[in-house]
């Protein structure tokens, strides 16, 4: 899929013992208009973590979006960097395709916005698209993500949707761990809340590579170790040639024929 994309913003922090606590960055539900005025607060520790970092990002009133993603297994390391505005229009234009309000296009609006978004950070750290799904051959690869690299950056993602307005029915939780007391099979994901259930659903982009659609299904059924490519769950996770062969509600006309192909 053909993008332009503006300046690349790439910073490669020097490595260092991890610092425990972070501060995450606090920026208004409300829109860009009322966006937080302070400048973000550039995480550049290095190292390994045990769970998902915060968020950390900061909606510029014009339009772009700087954040923090992690890679390399564990957040070992991490990099700030800036989405234009005309990214974001890109992102936007993107998810206008999926608007219907049920919960399946709902679901699949999510999973559009998280996909543009990993593709955007691939942009500007080439690195990502070395990542496989799973953590399959990946050892001592650059650029490679583990489930608390993909619960973190989800989760800095769905936040951001969240704060231009593309999250609508939907409030984000923190991510969630399945088999915790296990170090062999803990396994991370991203967590979203229906506001009209009240139901949290799981994002987990763990199983696919970066770039890719991720899968979700009820948290309830992810912690059961459930699979979101098989039934009851494999039309949520579909990854058909185009996005508007995803979503129930046909895209709108003014947009004209939806000739963006998914991976």
């Amino acid at each position: 899929m053909a993008q332009a994309f503006d300046t690349i913003v790439v910073t490669f922090m020097p490595f260092r013992p991890a610092v425990i606590g972070f501060l995450a960055i606090l920026v208004s539900h409300a829109g860009l208009a009322d966006s937080a005025s302070s400048r973000p607060i550039v995480d550049d520790a290095q190292g390994s973590v045990s769970r998902p970092l915060p968020p950390e990002y900061l909606i510029d009133p014009r339009g772009s979006v700087t954040l923090r993603i992690c890679f390399n297994w564990s957040c070992a390391y991490r990099q700030t960097m800036t989405f234009t505005s005309k990214d974001m229009a890109i992102l936007k234009r993107h998810l206008a395709l999926c608007p219907g309000t049920s919960l399946h296009d709902r679901l699949q609006h999510v999973r559009i916005g998280i996909w543009q978004m990993e593709l955007l950070a691939q942009t500007y750290q080439p690195l990502l698209a070395n990542d496989l799904a799973i953590n399959d051959s990946e050892a001592g690869v650059e650029g490679r993500m583990d489930c608390v690299d993909n619960a973190s950056n989800t989760t800095t993602y769905l936040h951001i949707l969240r704060d231009i307005g593309e999250l609508a029915g939907w409030t984000v939780s923190s991510p969630k761990a399945r088999n915790f007391f296990d170090i062999t099979a803990v396994h991370w994901t991203a967590v979203i809340i229906d506001t009209e259930s009240g139901l949290p659903w799981s994002v987990d982009s763990w199983y696919r590579p970066n770039g890719h659609l991720p899968m979700v299904m009820p948290l309830p059924s992810w912690s059961d170790d459930k699979k979101g490519w098989e039934p009851p769950f494999e039309r949520l996770n579909a990854t058909p040639r185009s996005i508007d062969e995803l979503c129930d509600t046909p895209p709108l006309g003014h947009l004209g024929p939806a000739a963006f192909s998914l991976r």
